[in-house]
């Protein structure tokens, strides 16, 4: 919690005048009578009512300093403030094809592809990042954000089924082309992931590729998986069917080329986690980021505490501590 007027403390200088003002009040204020002896009184206790009557203004002084620290506006530290970061724009576009049921990874390619992009998403603190996803078609599921936590759940939340299925390689790095197109950062790049070859779609893998030239963004491609027969499972996991799958290589390390980037062949999860890492060391840019936190502010306890303390200190003077005139 912090203070938006904290010169305001100053206010709490007035107990020093109000302090002298009730001593020297009481000091003066005790009747007095002449006797000539005290003996006969001398052991009687002191009433408790003479030591509470002191609680009234210790209470009133309580109410006071609570208005105070109210006027001085405490609050949780929320701003707005505009950094300088390292950065760079990326998008994911992952296969999401049947194909990617396949168990030659643990416990399978597409299960071992969200988890490795989750975590790589998680280590790229400053950067703005999107998602795309294909099979038969593709779909644009989250715009370049600075939010981890929406990208992971969003990677985390993705189906198999959602789309058609098929291996639109093409459209799906169309999507990521439009998306990332909007981004501020120097540099700019598309990771693919893929476990097949281009079967589905409108736009040929090569065309895609060449508009991603044009934009400057460079295109790093995957390969998921082994060659040959795979056991895959229909998405709601009540059949097993058996495929040939033959990762179209010379494709992708065509769009890599023509991009700039990098073709990466992964045929096991640790491969995968290393083509990650490697990609992890893309080129970065300079970004002006806008860091919003919302400001609440917390007076209201203040408020109620001093009239607890004041409402305390009348109840008392008026029943337990009353004088009588």
């Amino acid at each position: 919690m912090i203070l938006k007027y904290p010169s305001l403390l100053w206010l709490f200088l007035i107990f020093i005048p109000l302090i002298a003002w009730y001593v020297w009040k009481h000091r003066n204020s005790n009747p007095s009578l002449g006797i000539s002896t005290v003996k006969a009184v001398e052991k009687l206790p002191l009433s408790w009512k003479v030591v509470a009557m002191h609680s009234i203004f210790a209470l009133q002084l309580i109410a006071i300093g609570c208005l105070i620290v109210a006027l001085c506006r405490p609050q949780t530290h929320d701003h707005m403030r505009t950094s300088r970061i390292e950065g760079t724009d990326i998008v994911l576009a992952l296969d999401i094809s049947g194909s990617m049921t396949a168990k030659d990874f643990e416990p399978s390619r597409f299960a071992a592809a969200k988890e490795v992009a989750t975590k790589f998403v998680n280590l790229r603190n400053n950067d703005n990042m999107g998602l795309v996803v294909f099979a038969g078609e593709s779909l644009s599921l989250m715009p370049l954000t600075n939010d981890r936590a929406a990208l992971m759940n969003a990677i985390r939340g993705v189906e198999m089924g959602d789309l058609n299925d098929g291996t639109a390689i093409g459209d799906g790095l169309t999507s990521a082309i439009n998306r990332i197109a909007s981004g501020k950062a120097k540099s700019k790049s598309i990771i693919l992931l893929t476990d097949g070859t281009n079967n589905a779609g409108d736009v040929p893998p090569s065309t895609a590729a060449q508009i991603a030239k044009q934009k400057g963004i460079k295109v790093y491609t995957i390969g998921v998986g082994t060659n040959g027969s795979i056991q895959v499972t229909d998405p709601y996991g009540f059949s097993t069917t058996t495929l040939e799958t033959k990762i179209d290589e010379a494709s992708l390390k065509q769009i890599a080329s023509l991009t700039g980037g990098k073709y990466f062949r992964a045929t096991d999860e640790k491969m995968l986690k290393d083509v990650f890492e490697e990609i992890d060391s893309l080129e970065k840019t300079v970004l002006d980021v806008d860091r919003f936190t919302l400001t609440d502010e917390n007076f209201m306890p203040w408020i109620l505490g001093a009239l607890c303390a004041f409402s305390l200190a009348l109840l008392m003077r008026y029943t337990v501590l009353r004088r009588i005139p």
